[in-house]
């Protein structure tokens, strides 16, 4: 299916790498839900930017009965079931000097993670997996990090949460897989700027520059355009992957 048939989900699509993915496939001309927690007002104001072709849902991502409501809205709205989703709602700072070390960080900080990654992605493939099944076409992007493969700030939680989704993106790939749905992740490391990586020094941004072959921190737009891959027909033989996008920082 092409990018412009595509009725395309993405959480926490409001701010960040979210807005940058929405955006992205509004330029390609696909129908898109801009889901949304607690920021209405960036999420109504991202809808009306593109126009008839987006709609603003409120959900939270770890409300089952919420993602159900949501995914019944989308599918009224547009008059067909949504086939795309990109799992990327998450509630974190990257602030490796206020993070919580190894000895004092508690459970709860860890429970937030998994609630929100793990899941958030879990009721949404749940939620639209029918849908996509009935039409033979799927396709799921899961948002995973770099941090698994160079762990350069040890984000327990954060991190933690992420390698637990990269787990659950290889083995739905396996089931959903004969109902024509893929499933894969895109995986960047600090992107230069989103709201969560606002609090990140500038001189952190600088240092990871100046280890990419690029000599560039990537940004949400560079990301994005990752995304649509994985949505697009070149992809169609491609599931259980994850693609790491950071200027080449990570090289294994």
């Amino acid at each position: 299916m092409k990018l412009a048939d595509q009725i395309v989900l993405v959480t926490g699509g409001a701010r960040g790498v979210g807005a940058a993915c929405v955006r992205a496939f509004a330029r390609e001309g696909a129908r898109v839900v801009v889901n949304w927690r607690a920021s209405g007002e960036a999420a109504n104001a991202l809808a009306a930017e593109i126009g008839e072709r987006a709609v603003a849902l409120q959900a939270d991502v770890t409300d089952r009965a919420a993602v159900d409501a949501m995914v019944a809205a989308a599918r009224d709205r547009f008059d067909a079931p949504v086939t795309t989703v990109v799992n990327n709602a998450l509630d974190y700072s990257f602030n490796g000097d206020a993070r919580s070390q190894m000895a004092a960080i508690g459970w709860d900080e860890m429970d937030r993670q998994f609630s929100t990654v793990v899941r958030g992605a879990l009721n949404l493939i749940q939620a639209t997996a029918p849908g996509m099944a009935a039409g033979r076409f799927g396709r799921v992007i899961n948002i995973g990090t770099n941090l698994f493969q160079n762990p350069v700030v040890p984000y327990h939680d954060y991190t933690a949460a992420k390698a637990a989704l990269l787990s659950l993106t290889r083995t739905a790939a396996g089931d959903l897989g004969p109902d024509g749905i893929t499933v894969n992740m895109v995986s960047g490391g600090l992107l230069r700027t989103t709201d969560a990586s606002a609090a990140t020094p500038e001189a952190v941004f600088d240092l990871i520059a100046g280890m990419t072959p690029l000599r560039s921190v990537t940004t949400p737009q560079e990301f994005a355009d990752a995304v649509l891959f994985f949505a697009s027909p070149w992809s169609r033989a491609v599931t259980g992957q994850n693609l790491v996008v950071d200027g080449g920082l990570v090289r294994d």
